[in-house]
Parts: C-alpha cells; sequence; structure tokens
C-alpha cells in the first residue's frame, strides 16, 4: 500500500504508511520534522506509536548531528531467527518442559549468568571495544559480562515458531541489556545540557541532539556502535544456549536429532547507521524500523498470540528503505493491565506454551495492533518469505 498519510506542518514532510496513528505520536513525529539538520523527510512505519523520547517506528534521516533519545536506550535491540530441521510432528505433545529447559539456561529480566557461565567466546568478541569507553566514560560500567546471552524482560522473548510447511524456527527479540541502557541514558543526559549550554530551543527536550564536531559526538558514535555489536553478539550467544537445550533434548532422545538450516537472520530495529538517502550522506536512526534494501532478510514479530513473519525488502526510497519491526502496540502497559484480566491472557494466547500469570499481561496479545493490518500497509516495502506461529513464548 502506498504512504497514507503526510504531515506538514515540520520543516520537512513525515510520510506514514498507516491510518492507524495516534495523537501523541503524530505530536512526536511533528516536533522532529523540525529540525533544521532533518533531511528531505521523516518516514512513520506502519507500527508507528508514541515512544519515550521518540516516535517508535520512525525512520530519521540527519546530516551532522544524531538524537541520542531517537536511538534510544535499548540500543541495538532486534531479533534473531533460525530454522531447524525439525518438523512439527517430531515435537512433544506437552511443551512445558522445554520452556522450562530454555528458561533454566537462559537468564531473563533483570538475571545474568554466573562466574562459571559466562559466554566467554561471545564476550571476547566485543570487550576489546568497551574498553576505550570506559576510559572515558568510566559511569558507563555495567553488568555487561554477565548479561551477555540474556533476554531481559517487557516485549524481549524467546519463541519456538512452525512456519507453513510445519517447520521449526527459533526465534528471540533482544538488544543491548543493562550496558546499552546505560549509555543511551548517558548520552542523552550530555546531549540535553549541551543544548542548555548552547540555549538551543527544541520543540521536545527529548530531541536533544550531538553535532558532529562537538564534544561528545565521536564518543557517542563509538559507544552505541559498540553497543549494537554487544546486542547482535547477545543474541547470537542466546542462540547458542537454546540450541544446546534442544540438543540435550535429543541426547536424551525426547528429540530426534536435527540440523541447523543457513536459513538465518539477526538484524537490529533500534539502531543509528550511516547510509545514504536522496544523493546525501546521512546518519540513519530507525527506532522501531528494520532495514529492506532490495533482498534483505528481516524478521516482523506478531504479538505472543499471532502470527510473525520472515521478509525480504523491496528497497523501497521513500520509506528509507525500512520497514515496520513488529505490530506495535496500541495501547500502553498500564491500559493493558487495568483492561485485562488473566482470563483474558489464557484465551488470548490458547495453544501457546508461555506464561499466563498477571505478570505478562501487559504483553497480552490485545495491547498490540492487527499484525495483518501491519502487514497489508507495507507490501510495498517487503515481501513475506515465511509466516510463523509460536507454538511456545519465554518472556522475562
Amino acid at each position: 500500500m502506498p504512504i497514507k498519510r503526510v504531515l506538514t506542518q515540520g520543516r520537512v514532510p513525515v510520510k506514514i504508511y498507516t491510518d492507524d496513528v495516534a495523537d501523541n505520536a503524530v505530536e512526536q513525529l511533528t516536533n522532529v520534522s523540525q529540525l533544521p539538520f532533518v533531511h528531505h523527510h521523516v518516514a512513520a512505519m506502519p507500527d508507528v506509536h508514541w515512544g519515550m523520547g521518540a516516535t517508535i517506528g520512525s525512520v530519521i534521516p540527519t546530516i551532522g548531528a544524531i538524537i541520542p533519545a531517537a536511538v534510544g536506550v535499548d540500543i541495538g535491540c532486534g531479533m534473531n531467527a533460525l530454522r531447524l530441521s525439525l518438523s512439527a510432528a517430531q515435537l512433544p505433545d506437552s511443551l512445558a518442559r522445554l520452556r522450562s529447559a530454555i528458561e533454566a539456561a537462559v537468564p531473563v529480566g533483570m538475571a545474568g549468568h554466573g562466574p562459571g557461565d559466562l559466554r566467554a567466546e561471545g564476550l571476547s568478541r566485543v570487550a576489546a571495544g568497551l574498553q576505550p569507553i570506559l576510559a572515558k566514560h568510566p559511569k558507563l560500567h555495567a553488568r555487561w559480562e554477565s548479561q551477555m546471552g540474556s533476554l531481559g524482560g517487557g516485549n524481549h522473548f524467546i519463541e519456538l515458531c512452525l512456519d507453513e510447511a510445519g517447520r521449526v524456527w527459533i526465534m528471540l527479540h533482544s538488544g543491548s541489556r543493562g550496558i546499552g541502557n546505560r549509555i543511551g541514558m548517558h548520552f542523552i543526559e550530555l546531549a540535553k545540557r549541551e543544548m542548555d549550554r548552547w540555549h538551543v530551543q527544541l520543540p521536545d527536550h527529548n530531541l536533544a541532539y550531538l553535532p558532529e564536531g562537538s564534544r561528545w559526538f565521536d564518543d557517542y558514535v563509538e559507544a552505541v556502535g559498540w553497543a549494537q555489536d554487544y546486542a547482535m553478539e547477545n543474541r547470537r550467544q542466546m542462540m547458542e544456549l537454546i540450541l544446546g537445550v534442544l540438543r540435550e533434548e535429543a541426547r536424551r532422545g525426547r528429540l530426534p536429532d536435527f540440523q541447523a538450516t543457513n536459513e538465518a537472520i539477526n538484524c537490529h530495529h533500534n539502531y543509528v547507521a550511516r547510509e545514504r538517502h536522496f544523493g546525501k550522506d546521512v546518519y540513519l536512526t530507525r527506532k522501531g524500523a528494520i532495514r529492506a534494501r532490495v533482498g534483505d532478510l528481516g524478521i516482523i514479530p506478531g504479538s505472543m498470540g499471532a502470527r510473525s513473519f520472515i521478509v525480504r525488502g523491496l528497497g523501497e526510497p521513500m520509506s528509507f528503505c525500512s520497514c515496520s519491526h513488529g505490530a506495535g502496540r496500541r495501547m500502553s502497559r498500564g491500559e493493558a493491565t487495568r483492561r485485562y484480566t488473566r482470563a483474558d491472557l489464557e484465551a488470548q494466547t490458547q495453544g501457546v506454551e508461555c506464561r499466563k500469570d498477571k505478570g505478562v499481561i501487559d504483553e497480552i496479545p490485545g495491547a498490540y495492533k492487527d499484525i495483518d493490518a501491519v502487514m497489508a500497509n507495507q507490501s510495498d516495502l517487503v515481501e513475506v518469505v515465511h509466516t510463523l506461529k509460536q507454538v511456545l513464548t519465554v518472556k522475562g
């Protein structure tokens, strides 16, 4: 479907791929479009909704500056998916034991690995890059070693899914954990201080930015790049842990032997990258959006009671070669908790082995937009390669 709505109140237009956009998100998008360094236009994906700092589902090209709050605090958050040689018929009738085993292997919520369980291989890949950052910004030190290979909470999840042919996939969603949050918060605060020091008037204080050549710009670029690498490695390490659980199940005779196939995807949806669009080299911030150049494979998850999709990018220039990162929330966590009950959660996740307690009511499928409507609104941006339905979900 084409662009559904264009906002023209700012210095550049905002092009939105849905009619389903709340007033508070419209206000945020308009505020971003007023900034003097935004290039050409702002794009808003079909899952667009209000977010802390900047709109979730927004794609913002900037020249000569980056807005740390637009990148956000879950730097490098994204998805990893891998198809196995297993089929639906080879899974046990009850997946409760398997969910418990995955929960035991992968720390969730605020938890991390103990000293004897640290993910040495993953840590060795990223450790050197953090040292020069910590030397200049010692406040950034956090539990990054123990949280390598851990899920976190909120909307982060691990799932076993079946595709349209009944083949088994592992799919997971997580980011840069506590260290990414620390980096994001630190540089958001530094950007706000710089705006105050320079007496810069902004439509929203959360849009404080760091210009190229300013005191903290290069440090932020280095730190945000490292956090994105950490997030990518974190997902890779979790995938290895999950595969280890499944291999142990096979060793014990509860699953047949299997192989991981070459259908694997690991992609960010909260990040900034150097790209070229509409004749200029820009810093492209995707906050709740994935890259969808021609041929790029991506993952668009629905809620834990809905379908998810493996997609291939179509390289649409007006979306800055981007697409949605999921269904997108249609209500806040607080509203979801007030509106729904545990019985609602059980009904909406029927057939999925997952937590069904009050602690995850804020993640109930009804709190999210209709993933099928979201997909229909981005048929110009991606094509569907596989349709997945989850049968097991682990949440923090």
